[in-house]
């Protein structure tokens, strides 16, 4: 119990700073803690987990790219402020998320800050990581760590500075973050440079942070960056270059899309002629501040996100989580079924080839062994009675057991289930418990119940874009008080 007024604690927490910040989300808190009821009757979340804890709740921006491509440099200009290392020879090995303080000094913490810590958009990834590399959970610290930084321009949001993308030094591991990172980013912003566009790495990103991102609902959210053009002004080809990098994103699908060329200006290559400069520098500040409107924006994009997630969640439960139970329930009760025919049905076949060959059926008359008889006393026919109806019952709850472990196996070989895998593992082994029967169709916690309050749940998760549209894009032109947001209706909850 104790781990679960933890969660319930955070959830509190989160309400109270929402609440001041923006009252439609400090309503959405409750609509996931519904979610959290539902997820733990069916047996899918445990008492220490939480639907609000795997999404970010504050705005995320992650900045992406191949390696040596100015990631960092852009970052510190973002900032206006020195904070990471920076030049060919800086080797960026782990992800930075890269955060707010009001103290004057920077504070570099290890992954386990952001592992432990469910405010931060990288609680548990160690278990994540082990899913797909055994025992790499354990080296969080080798693949994250934590920077606070004073620049207003970080206050709540939260900025994540990812290393090269390269693709000799690619992990499985190091991938899965990366897919963790766009999952619940507001904004990515894909790097390359413009000094090396045919390179390998530029090949992997093109397919991995490219050629995925096209089919994405969220696709919008990608910002593709060409950094360092001032590299190509001594042959003056700058427009060939964005060109061709441009052609090199349309043959890996992208035909739309967000493209900036830019350069740092610390750190631009000098340029002599004052028109050619004054070109360079036109274009440069064009696209950097369309790139920091961008930035700005996410907090906007951080609301729409979150419900959106809440939509998708509601949705997951009941058109994957139920169905895909039910089916490995199907199959377990078929199994278990066919087993125990098969085991009994020998049992009886034993049974007659022994009599007959005994003689006990001559003349169709069965004659009995004589132990048989002794079933004619009262409290030896109890005895015999229990003997075989615990027979009966360990052969049969054996045959459970052996064949909820070979489908548990095969729900743990499903790759569609590999991001809930533990989950779905639990919710299974909660339904085919000793107590259990095996012809019950729907999973533990399943019912027209939670059927509605899941429904409830798509219904508020539209009523909260409706606010959200009310305050950012109301067509009437009239803005309503903000006590309306305060006071706006919460569906009832049972046993939240």
């Amino acid at each position: 119990m104790a781990t679960e007024q933890r969660v319930s604690q955070r959830l509190r927490d989160l309400k109270r700073r929402l609440k001041q910040e923006n009252p439609i989300l400090e309503s959405v808190v409750d609509s996931f803690r519904e979610l959290d009821r539902i997820s733990r009757r069916l047996g899918f979340f445990s008492r220490d987990e939480s639907h609000a804890n795997r999404t970010s709740w504050w705005p995320l921006i992650s900045v992406l790219g191949v390696y040596s491509s100015g990631k960092s440099s852009f970052v510190n200009h973002f900032l206006g402020y020195p904070l990471q290392a920076t030049g060919n020879q800086a080797v960026d090995d782990k992800f930075t998320v890269i955060c707010f303080t009001d103290e004057r000094r920077v504070r570099v913490l290890p992954g386990l800050a952001l592992d432990a810590d469910p405010r931060f958009p990288f609680f548990r990834v160690s278990r994540a990581i082990d899913e797909v590399a055994h025992g790499e959970g354990r080296r969080i610290d080798a693949y994250l760590q934590l920077k606070t930084c004073p620049s207003e321009k970080l206050r709540g949001k939260i900025l994540i500075d990812s290393p090269g993308f390269d693709a000799d030094a690619q992990r499985t591991s190091t991938l899965r973050i990366t897919d963790h990172i766009i999952d619940l980013s507001d904004l990515v912003l894909v790097f390359f440079d413009a000094r090396h566009p045919e390179s390998g790495s530029m090949r992997d990103t093109l397919e991995h942070l490219v050629r995925r991102a096209i089919g994405r609902p969220d696709s919008n959210k990608f910002l593709y960056v060409l950094n360092q053009i001032d590299a190509t002004v001594a042959g003056d080809n700058s427009d060939e270059v964005f060109a061709s990098w441009q052609r090199a994103l349309a043959q890996s699908g992208l035909t739309a899309g967000c493209c900036y060329a830019i350069y740092i200006p610390e750190l631009a290559v000098p340029i002599a002629d004052a028109a050619t400069r004054a070109r360079y520098e036109s274009k440069r500040d064009a696209n950097l501040q369309a790139i920091f409107q961008r930035i700005e924006q996410v907090g906007v994009q951080r609301a729409y996100r979150i419900i959106g997630m809440l939509e998708q969640t509601a949705h997951m439960l009941e058109s994957e989580v139920v169905p895909r139970l039910q089916r490995f329930l199907s199959e377990w009760r078929r199994m278990t079924l066919w087993l125990d025919g098969f085991f009994f049905g020998g049992l009886l076949a034993l049974f007659l080839v022994v009599t007959i060959n005994g003689g006990y059926w001559d003349g169709l008359s069965l004659r009995l062994p004589f132990w048989i008889y002794l079933a004619d006393y009262p409290t030896i026919r109890l005895m015999l009675t229990a003997l075989l109806a615990a027979a009966v019952g360990y052969a049969h709850f054996s045959i459970r057991r052996w064949t909820s472990q070979r489908v548990a196996r095969r729900l743990a070989a499903d790759p569609q289930v590999i991001d809930f895998l533990p989950n779905y593992v639990r919710a299974f082994h909660k339904n085919s418990r000793w107590f259990r029967s095996i012809f019950r169709r729907h999973p533990a916690g399943w019912g027209d119940r939670v059927a509605r309050s899941l429904a409830q749940v798509s219904d508020d998760s539209q009523l909260y874009v409706q606010k959200l549209n009310d305050m950012y894009a109301n067509p009437s032109g009239e803005s309503p008080p903000l006590q309306e947001w305060e006071h706006m209706p919460t569906p009832e909850r049972s046993g939240s």
